[in-house]
Order: structure tokens, then C-alpha cells, then sequence
């Protein structure tokens, strides 16, 4: 499994991107999809999570903002990030895991494949 991520840029506060993630392999069929992000010296952290039967999951920090979504036919992951704050900034990732539990479905460590992650800046 490969992932590819794109989307991201630079953005004032208020605005909206949409970021994707395209994946060569079996992926939508089992398993998860999801985002982490990580901002300059924090830790990688869940931002949102699709399990295979289409289930979703949010961080708090994000919910009401930003919807995931998927195109099987395009094999792509979508993540919609609307009303951007400052406090979203950082390299969005996403990734996959095959076999993820939901009790897991935030932690990072339960995903072996990763794409290589966009940058998403937002300012005031």
C-alpha cells in the first residue's frame, strides 16, 4: 500500500481546503483511513478516521469543521477542513491500517502505512 496526500497550502483564517489522499493497493475494503497532523515540536495527533464500513471518527478539536469522505471508484481519501483556525497548522499524513481496531482508531501507532504528509498553514 502506498499513500499519496496533496491538498495543502496556505490559507487566512476562515477559509476552507480540501486535502486528498490517493492509495495504490487494497485499502477501502478493510481496516481504516485516517488523518493525523502534526504541528511544529508537538506530537503527531488523530485528527479523523473512516473505517472500511464507512463509519467516521473526529478529535474533538475539529469536529463541525472538517468531514471526511471517500471516492472508492477514485481509490482517494478526502478530508474537507472548513472555518481554518491558526491553531490548524501543521503537516497533515494519512494512513492506513488493514487490520485497525476501533477502540484504536486514534492512536497512531496503529497504522503501518503512511503517506508522506501536506502542509497546511493558516493565518490570522
Amino acid at each position: 500500500v502506498q499513500l499519496q496526500a496533496s491538498g495543502g497550502g496556505s490559507v487566512q483564517a476562515g477559509a476552507s481546503l480540501k486535502l486528498s489522499c490517493t492509495a495504490s493497493g487494497r485499502t477501502f475494503d478493510r481496516g481504516a483511513m485516517a488523518w493525523f497532523r502534526q504541528a511544529p515540536g508537538k506530537e503527531r495527533e488523530f485528527v479523523s478516521a473512516m473505517k472500511w464500513s464507512g463509519h467516521t471518527y473526529y478529535a474533538e478539536s475539529v469536529k463541525e469543521r472538517f468531514t471526511i469522505s471517500r471516492d472508492k471508484s477514485k481509490k482517494t481519501l478526502y478530508l474537507q477542513m472548513n472555518s481554518l483556525k491558526p491553531e490548524d497548522t501543521a503537516v497533515y499524513y494519512c494512513a492506513f491500517d488493514g487490520g485497525v481496531i476501533q477502540s484504536a482508531l486514534r492512536q497512531m501507532r496503529s497504522y503501518d502505512f503512511w503517506g508522506q504528509g501536506t502542509q497546511v498553514t493558516v493565518s490570522s
